[in-house]
């Protein structure tokens, strides 16, 4: 994918992720987005060549919820 549509598809992504995390952490939309671009897995997201952005919204809530919980991001293997 080139970097246009790659940068016009993650804010789609990064928005219905940050719904999960607010509906199911209790976060502040502030909190929430502090916690995600801090995050390992939004370093994997926005770069294009891991294909994290391939993961649905409920895929990558459960690796950032494993994330936050454990302190360590394990991706799966495809």
């Amino acid at each position: 994918m080139n970097k246009a549509k790659f940068d016009a598809l993650l804010p789609f992504i990064v928005t219905a992720l940050i719904k999960k995390i607010i509906n199911y952490k209790k976060l502040s939309e502030d909190e929430a987005f502090t916690r995600l671009y801090n995050s390992m897995l939004y370093s994997y997201l926005e770069d294009e060549e891991t294909k994290v952005w391939h993961y649905s919204a409920d895929k990558l809530f459960l690796l950032f919820d494993e994330e936050i919980t454990t302190g360590s991001l394990k991706l799966p293997e495809y």
